[in-house]
């Protein structure tokens, strides 16, 4: 069985029990156990083993599950302790007692170059060339109980616990527990790895400085998923949760981003940009002056958002700021829905409410998309000025190198056409390295991992950061952008910022500023956009689109049927506005992966709609409409509660006995009524039950439908004219009929027999 296999790398998977032969536990040769018959996923924090998903037709019972607190150091630099430091606990998971269990910390080779570096990545490294040997961890362990564990293990020297790492370089090492189930044998039960970068060895050689320092841009993101229902005025805001009361919150998600950027600020002041969320922005301001959750429950977090903006305007004063687009909305979704105006207002709308908020402004004309990929079409759309809408079209973008073709190196590039635009370049390695398998779960050996719903650990993407600056030395631009909704805890954010630090204070690497990139003149000036097909298949569900698509159609149709009443009353963008925003929630990013998510923002975007539309609508009378006459009018009063002026279109369903007559559109009032009195033909006598509603002229329903009784004993113009035919025709025919009686009885028929000298017959006896 080849060494490769004994391999167990990554964090945060949790292996599988193989029956062996038994294994002392003062061995320092490798295990005769067998291999594990899959690699583990990349570490995570808290590192902890996790099942994985049975192969067919084989069990695969879990007995043991390893969580690591704390690997010290991270990073290892000629200062650092002459030893590493691993702490943590060892849990029985499953059914059965454990006894002799032991553990080691294993290391492989260094890594040779950047092609071994994805590989490990992608599918971790042998960590078997070295193997200390094992220390006693618990004598057994009854199924549900658990052991805390430190192992600490010299870096150097011949020791037969030691690593003998003797020189600089990125290290695989794995944490490896064996044990003895009841009723098997001593086996591998659970195993952990990551990588360790060692640019200098304690009391031994340091890693040279080789050619330029690379050129070291962060860009650390602020946001969220979508949460605002509602603006309003103080204490009238609405969120769908009060999940920010406690990401705000000391130990929450992001306080800690915000504490680590402001931690790492003033040593990385020219490399550090944030990346702001204007709908986040907003959100939070709101929370600071008071709000309610969605069903009336009122908000916890109004003092926290208060000190969390404060903190943040402090922070950014003076600092590099990037806004991205409204909600992060998937800019290619919303090209494909042809929702161009509000793909528009995604990329304008943001920087202006950062600087009336934050009071900085951002790098104007800077688009960063989802996954840093844009289709042709899109780009073609954001690159092209539209002088109408005021704007001046994207200038530069933030993009993968997946997302770029024909664009060599690392440096800024221009992409050509039209509108020249700069493209800069994101490091694809550090970023998919934070990325990890949070939100990218892979295919092992045919065994399925889940997804990770611990935080991802930035052990592997530090280690990249430091093979970049300390190994490839050509002055290379590494632009590290974790994921957008980073999930990492304040002490692996701080970790992987102050291994950033130590290769500025080193030499190794240089501070270069976003705005420097987006200002360079590009080198390669004929690059051109590429859409990856697995970015199509992650971009936010046509179903989706399609319902934000009918939503613009209504709205549109409302705010055209809108006029400002005077400059007292409100203007249509000031009610349209919020609902626009809204229909951005349902398109951002963060619904990738998550559909129930998105039709749950879809369905709040409708409601609120519908809410505004109900604002106007025929009032129900308190008794049933009496006409006198067949031509009467129905008199019908319509209300108006929005604090604009309203055109609308009164539509009456189709009733047998009445017919509809032509009736101009009404204009109502700012926060008023009319009584319109809707002509119609009565038919027949009787009552009537007429379903009324009104719409915009482009027929937009407003108001709910509303049944007026109406009763009629007159008859109709037609039934009248109908009857008076019908009895001048009786008349004439009657009169015909006694002219002829009179004629006969006068004799005024000749044909008629005279009866003067007609002798009367006589009866025969």
């Amino acid at each position: 069985m080849s060494l490769r296999k004994l391999v167990c790398t990554a964090a945060v998977a949790a292996f599988v029990v193989i029956a062996a032969p038994p294994a002392s536990a003062q061995q320092s040769q490798p295990d005769e156990v067998d291999a594990l018959p899959f690699m583990p996923a990349p570490a995570t924090q808290v590192w902890a083993t996790r099942s994985l998903s049975a192969q067919p037709g084989q069990a695969q019972p879990q007995f043991l599950r390893l969580d690591i607190g704390q690997l010290t150091p991270r990073f290892v630099t000629s200062d650092s302790p002459s030893t590493v430091k691993i702490t943590g606990k060892i849990v029985n998971v499953g059914d059965r007692k454990v006894s002799d269990i032991v553990l080691r910390l294993e290391r492989g080779e260094p890594l040779a170059g950047e092609d071994d570096l994805r590989n490990a990545l992608r599918e971790p490294a042998a960590a078997e060339a070295v193997q200390p040997k094992f220390t006693p961890v618990a004598g057994e362990l009854q199924p549900g109980e658990q052991k805390d564990f430190t192992l600490e293990v010299p870096l150097r020297g011949a020791d037969a616990t030691s690593l003998q790492v003797d020189q600089p370089g990125i290290y695989p090492i794995l944490a490896n527990i064996n044990g003895r189930p009841d009723f098997g044998g001593q086996a591998r039960l659970a195993a952990l790895s990551t990588l360790l970068p060692v640019l200098g060895v304690p009391g031994g050689e340091t890693k040279g400085k080789v050619g330029a320092g690379a050129k070291m841009t962060v860009l650390w993101p602020i946001a969220d998923r979508p949460r605002l229902v509602r603006l309003g005025g103080e204490g009238q805001s609405e969120l769908v949760d009060d999940d920010l009361a406690t990401s705000l919150s000391v130990g929450g998600r992001l306080y800690g981003l915000l504490q680590a950027y402001e931690q790492a600020i003033s040593q990385m002041s020219t490399a550090m940009c944030l990346a702001i969320d204007p709908d986040l922005l907003r959100t939070v301001q709101a929370m600071s002056t008071g709000y309610r959750v969605r069903g009336g429950a009122e908000g916890k977090g109004q003092s926290e958002a208060e000190l969390w903006l404060d903190r943040l305007k402090l922070a950014v004063t003076g600092r590099c700021v990037v806004a991205l687009p409204y909600a992060d909305a998937d800019l290619v979704a919303l090209n494909r829905a042809k929702l161009a105006t509000m793909r528009t207002l995604a990329v304008t709308d943001g920087p202006k409410l950062i600087q009336d908020v934050l009071g900085v402004q951002p790098l104007p004309d800077l688009v960063w998309p989802e996954d840093g990929v844009l289709d042709q079409s899109t780009f073609d759309e954001l690159v092209t000025p539209q002088p109408d809408k005021r704007y001046p079209g994207a200038k530069s973008l933030l993009l993968d190198p997946t997302g770029l073709a024909d664009a060599p190196g690392t440096a800024p590039v221009g992409i050509g056409g039209k509108t020249p635009v700069t493209a800069v370049k994101i490091d694809s390695m550090v970023s998919d390295a934070l990325q990890g398998s949070d939100s990218r779960p892979r295919t092992l050996s045919g065994v399925t991992a889940p997804v990770e719903s611990q935080p991802v650990s930035v052990q592997n993407a530090l280690s990249v950061l430091v093979f970049r600056a300390g190994w490839q030395g050509d002055g290379r631009n590494v632009l590290v952008a974790p994921p957008r909704r980073w999930h990492a805890p304040l002490s692996e954010m701080t970790e992987f910022l102050t291994a950033a630090q130590k290769l500025l204070a080193g030499g190794y690497a240089t501070q270069t500023g976003l705005a420097e990139l987006t200002s360079a003149t590009p080198s390669v000036t004929n690059a051109k956009v590429a859409y990856p097909p697995e970015a199509g298949a992650r971009e936010i569900s046509a179903i989706i689109s399609d319902s934000v698509t009918n939503q613009s159609v209504e709205l549109n149709g409302l705010v055209a049927a809108m006029q400002q009443e005077d400059t007292a009353h409100a203007s249509p963008a000031d009610l349209a506005d919020p609902l626009w925003l809204g229909l951005l929630r349902v398109m951002s990013g963060a619904w990738r992966g998550n559909e129930q998510g998105a039709r749950s923002a879809a369905e709040i975007s409708q409601g609120e709609i519908d809410q505004l539309t109900g604002m106007v609508g025929v009032t129900q009378p308190n008794s049933p409409i009496l006409l006198g006459s067949g031509d009467s009018p129905i008199p019908i009063t319509i209300t108006n509660k929005l604090d604009v002026r309203v055109t609308v279109r009164i539509n009456l369903a189709d009733t047998p006995g009445i017919r509809k007559l032509d009736l101009a559109d009404q204009v109502l009032p700012a926060r008023g009524e009319r009584v319109v009195r809707v002509p119609v033909e009565v038919l027949r006598s009787g009552r009537f039950p007429v379903n009324v509603r009104l719409t915009t002229p482009e027929g937009v329903p407003l108001g709910d439908t509303v049944k007026l009784e109406v009763s009629s004993s007159a008859y109709g113009t037609i039934t009248v004219i109908v009857t008076v035919l019908a009895g001048i025709a009786l008349v004439l025919l009657s009169g015909r009929r006694i002219y002829k009686r009179v004629r006969a009885r006068n004799g005024e028929n000749g044909d008629a027999p005279s009866i003067e000298n007609v002798t009367p017959e006589k009866s025969s006896a």
